[in-house]
């Protein structure tokens, strides 16, 4: 149980934030993968677990010798006074990813229940606000469990893909050779993903050793790329005609014609929704508690759901109103340029340096 707290549940979280954002669809895979072909594909989601793993162990080992376990205290930490850089392009990323979240929860209840879109949408903040008030202790134990329930589905989505087109798979992959781009769309996928690193930092609490950081680290980029690489190498069987899908993963569901698994699927889709947004909040409640801390005040519970539930509510009507979501995905390449440089590169450079000096002076 040690272990599993202290070496794996850092990385459960991790995949559970991506996810919702970064691969449940499939329409992330296609923008940043397709293009170099299925071969390629799998050699950039390595190369995005490589850079997650690197990434993620130079930030929690930096957390733990700095005792920042929250964004605001991490990155002023890491960047000094070009911390609130990383705060306002945060803030980007955290309305575009909620908005899309928000409407994808009210599309997934409508097409798969025949339910009114904004029944999903409320469920989605009611859940969200549940977790959120019950704190730390109760969001790493839902995230944890539900990412068994969602490593479960993904294998048995890699099975019966195979089962059913595995020869079509396999002549995919002997007949098409690896494209270009793979290496830059790993990288920047990798950049993209780990802006969310400072929303995990609450599961590393209590690591008491550079070995566990490090290596809670290193297996959290393995098990962040898992299921994107086996729902990858799934999606060829439909090769390069799913590539033009809406959601990959809808189409290779009505292939396969197994509606229990595309029932579950969906289910497990949108816990992922859960997940990734209460996640995210729960990073804007501990900031806040942080600046509540550092006034001499303790932070009320009550206001942790409100906060949550407020942001998201902005989030899904600025989305739908003023076309928050297009706006700010035009300048989708750019946001994660800046993820890369305000934070990827300063860990792996000066928070690997001062992670060593307090290693030394230790």
């Amino acid at each position: 149980m040690e272990f599993f707290r202290k070496y794996l549940l850092p990385g459960f979280v991790f995949q559970s934030v991506v996810i919702g954002g970064g691969y449940a669809t499939g329409r992330e895979l296609v923008e940043f993968f397709f293009a170099a072909g299925p071969l390629g594909g799998v050699l950039g989601l390595l190369v995005s677990g490589l850079v997650f793993g690197l990434v993620l162990a130079a930030g929690f080992e930096f957390a733990r010798v700095t005792g920042a376990y929250d964004y605001r205290h991490f990155c002023r930490e890491l960047l000094g006074k070009g911390w609130v850089v990383f705060e306002i392009a945060f803030v980007i990323l955290l309305l575009l990813i909620l908005a899309v979240i928000g409407s994808a929860a009210g599309e997934l209840v409508s097409a798969s229940f025949g339910l009114p879109p904004v029944l999903g949408t409320l469920s989605l903040m009611a859940l969200i606000a549940v977790l959120t008030f019950f704190g730390s202790d109760a969001i790493k134990k839902v995230l944890a469990g539900w990412s068994f329930l969602l490593y479960a589905v993904y294998a048995a989505l890699f099975v019966l893909a195979f089962t059913h087109f595995g020869d079509t798979i396999g002549n995919v992959y002997s007949a098409t050779a690896v494209g270009e781009g793979w290496l830059t769309g790993g990288v920047l996928y990798s950049g993209y993903n780990l802006a969310v690193l400072p929303a995990v930092l609450f599961a590393v609490r209590g690591q008491a050793s550079r070995r566990e950081a490090v290596g809670s680290g290193l297996l959290a980029g393995a098990i962040a790329v898992i299921p994107a690489v086996l729902f990858f190498i799934a999606m060829m069987a439909l090769y390069p005609d799913i590539g033009a899908a809406p959601v990959p993963a809808a189409t290779l569901m009505n292939a396969l014609q197994i509606p229990v698994l595309a029932l579950l699927f969906q289910v497990v889709v949108f816990g992922t929704f859960v997940e990734t947004g209460t996640a995210l909040l729960h990073a804007v409640n501990e900031r806040l508690d942080a600046s509540f801390t550092e006034a001499g005040r303790a932070m009320p519970q009550f206001v942790r759901p409100v906060v949550a539930v407020a942001i998201l509510a902005v989030a899904i009507i600025a989305g739908t109103w003023f076309g928050i979501i297009e706006l700010i995905a035009s300048g989708y390449g750019m946001l994660t340029l800046v993820f890369i440089a305000v934070l990827v590169l300063p860990l792996l450079t000066y928070g690997v340096w001062r992670a060593h000096k307090a290693e030394a002076l230790s």
